[in-house]
């Protein structure tokens, strides 16, 4: 009878042994998804950073063969180049983004000109120029877009920072010893946050201290409405200003007031 009790007490339940497979299960699956996705990490990493080697290596290429000419072979600067070391990729996307760079020949301003390298090649030497030390990035489409952005606050701001050299419609102007303020008319909204950041050829620098990034997204909604809407007053003689204006209503309007004078007196004659 003590036996039969005993042998009772001391038999382990069926759920018991299910419960151990199940939590040796558990504990399996688990250690096996944490070194899965630990690795699958790994490779990700591996392979972006070999992406990203490859294409400074590929701008590397580019860069000497099209611009060691006049920035040196390490980008130092030469007497017919400054230096890049630390200029970022943004000046790079946007000198030879817009064909500004390479120049056919030394003058007192890069002229803007069909590019000659593909958007991959472009990248690419962004991305060695960007090696060689810390600059300005690439900005990004949510910031240059023109959408989600004051387009009112942008005209302010382009006024008070910008008309006086690329006029208040954005349609250029002179400037001194054979420069100029190139019209804005056309330019694509990541060069015109580019230009604001590097402040290519005579434009001053506009880092995000002076104008922040929504400002300078701003700006560019403001553009991109001038862009998008004719003149409302009819013809807008180029959008030069009152100067053109004044000069079409002197030289036209006073023209013919006079012709009709004229006109007039020698019929009476």
């Amino acid at each position: 009878m003590f036996n039969s009790t005993k042998s009772k007490k001391g038999r382990r339940s069926p759920l018991a042994t299910v419960s151990l497979i199940v939590v040796g299960l558990m504990t399996t699956g688990g250690a096996y998804a944490l070194f899965s996705s630990t690795a699958s990490a790994d490779d990700n990493v591996s392979t972006v950073a070999s992406t990203s080697q490859s294409q400074v290596n590929e701008g590397q290429k580019l860069f000497a063969s099209n611009c060691a000419t006049c920035h040196g072979l390490s980008a130092q600067g030469t007497s017919q180049g400054p230096s890049l070391i630390g200029v970022g990729a943004a000046s790079v996307d946007f000198q030879v983004g817009t064909g500004r760079m390479p120049m056919a020949a030394q003058g007192p301003q890069a002229e803007e000109k069909p590019t000659q390298f593909t958007n991959d090649q472009i990248d690419a030497m962004a991305a060695y120029v960007a090696s060689l030390g810390p600059g300005p990035a690439v900005p990004s489409s949510s910031l240059t877009d023109g959408k989600d952005a004051d387009t009112a606050a942008g005209a302010e701001l382009f006024r008070i920072n910008c008309a006086m050299c690329h006029n208040v419609a954005g349609a250029g102007g002179a400037l001194t010893e054979g420069k100029y303020a190139p019209k804005l008319t056309d330019v694509s909204g990541k060069h015109i946050y580019e230009a604001m950041l590097t402040g290519p050829q005579n434009m001053p620098v506009f880092n995000d201290l002076n104008i922040t990034p929504q400002q300078k997204a701003d700006i560019i909604s403001y553009l991109k409405y001038v862009q998008d809407n004719a003149s409302p007053g009819g013809f807008g003689l180029g959008a030069l200003g009152p100067v053109a204006e004044g000069l079409f209503i002197w030289i036209f309007g006073l023209g013919a007031v006079v012709a009709m004078t004229v006109w007039l007196t020698a019929k009476s004659n």
